[in-house]
């Protein structure tokens, strides 16, 4: 009479353990990506929100943009997209424009942020805006 064994061998489990292994890996670095991805779509949506807010602003100051980034709703929007894109930002204002930008999670291209201003430009930069007087993207 043979005596048959069921059941697997340890090179069997080993083996089936190394191929989980690799699988997860792939799988949380594709989930690494996308949550970065998504945070820069969380920095836009947050600048591209404070236009609105900044033209009503415009309009109760008779005309000026010179309170725009220290307006409270504003500066809910921009602190948001600061501080969910973990870097660094700048709201600037004149009386005749203003722009904001804030570092993107994830480097896209070669740009490192999003800036929005008083024309309708939203767009990636490769470095933050220089100064409180600098009221362009380009």
């Amino acid at each position: 009479m043979k005596n048959l064994k069921r059941g697997f061998t340890l090179i069997e489990l080993l083996v089936v353990i190394a191929i989980i292994g690799i699988l997860s890996s792939v799988v949380l670095a594709s989930l690494n990506t996308a949550r970065g991805k998504g945070a820069n779509a969380a920095v836009k949506s947050n600048l591209n929100n404070i236009r609105a807010q900044a033209e009503l602003v415009y309009d109760t100051a008779g005309g000026t943009y010179a309170a725009v980034c220290v307006d409270t709703n504003v500066a809910k929007g921009y602190n948001s997209a600061v501080t969910v894109g973990g870097g660094s930002g700048v709201c600037a204002n004149t009386t005749l424009g203003w722009a904001a930008s804030a570092s993107l999670k994830v480097v896209e291209g070669s740009n490192g942020f999003w800036c929005v201003d008083y024309t309708g430009t939203s767009k990636a930069i490769v470095a933050n805006l220089t100064s409180n007087t600098d009221i362009s993207c380009d």
